[in-house]
C-alpha cells in the first residue's frame, strides 16, 4: 500500500457540468439559489448558493465517473509530488488560473474527477502604477513580523502592504476580506511568538512611543 499523505482541505465544492450556464444560472436561480460569480463572456464556469453550500457550474462534459468535485487544499504542489508518484491519473501538474487558483485535475480508478486547487496570486493582467516613498515609523515587534512574513510570501515589505490594505478595503460579510491561507496564518502565528508580539489588533489605538 501506498504511503498515506496528509492533506489539508479548506473546503470541498460540488462541481455540476452543463451544456449552457446561462440556461443553468437562471434555473437554479428559480429554484432560490444565490448566483454569487459568473466567469467569461459567455460564461463558463459560475457559482451559486443555498444557505451555506456553494455549488460551482462549468460548461464541461459529464466525467465517466459522474461527478466532478472541487477540493480547496492547503499545498497543491506537495499533493501533486505524492500523487505523482503513486501514479494518479493526473490531468496536468498545477497550474496558476486566471481566477487566482494553481489547480491540478485527478481522475479517481473509476473515472471521477476531482479537481485539487490552492489560491495563488494574480498577476496577470498586468497594472502598470506609479508607487510613491511613504516614510512610517511601526511598533518594533509588529515590524520585525511585516518583514519576515514579506519574506516568506516572496514580496517586498511595500507589496504587503499594498496587499493587507488592498483587502481590508473590501468587505467581506460582517468582516473584511483577507489576503493570507490558513496555511499563511499559521505562519503568521508562530512568527508572532517568535517576535513577542502578544497584543490584539485594536492595540495599536493605545501605542504611545517612549
Amino acid at each position: 500500500m501506498a504511503d498515506r499523505v496528509k492533506v489539508r482541505c479548506e473546503k470541498v465544492i460540488p462541481t455540476v457540468c452543463v451544456g449552457d450556464v446561462d440556461a443553468a444560472l437562471e434555473w437554479y436561480g428559480k429554484v432560490g439559489f444565490e448566483e454569487l460569480w459568473r466567469w467569461g463572456d459567455p460564461p463558463a464556469h459560475a457559482a451559486v448558493k443555498l444557505g451555506d453550500a456553494e455549488v460551482h457550474l462549468s460548461q464541461h462534459e459529464p466525467s465517466p465517473g459522474g461527478f466532478w468535485l472541487y477540493f480547496v487544499v492547503e499545498d497543491v504542489d506537495a499533493l501533486h509530488e505524492h500523487l505523482r508518484a503513486m501514479d494518479a491519473a493526473i490531468g496536468h501538474p498545477p497550474e496558476d488560473q486566471e481566477w487566482g487558483m494553481r489547480e491540478m485535475p485527478v481522475r479517481d480508478p473509476v473515472g471521477n474527477e476531482l479537481c485539487f486547487a490552492a489560491p495563488c496570486m494574480m498577476k496577470t493582467p498586468p497594472l502598470p502604477v506609479r508607487r510613491e516613498e511613504v516614510r512610517v515609523r511601526m511598533e518594533e515587534r509588529l515590524a520585525a513580523v511585516l518583514r519576515d512574513l514579506a519574506e516568506a510570501k516572496g514580496m517586498t515589505v511595500g507589496e504587503a502592504l499594498e496587499e493587507t490594505l488592498l483587502h481590508t478595503f473590501e468587505p467581506l460579510g460582517d468582516g473584511v476580506a483577507s489576503p493570507h491561507t490558513s496555511a499563511q496564518l499559521r505562519h503568521i502565528a508562530a512568527l508572532k511568538k517568535v517576535h513577542g508580539l502578544d497584543y490584539d489588533c485594536h492595540a495599536s489605538y493605545r501605542f504611545v512611543e517612549e
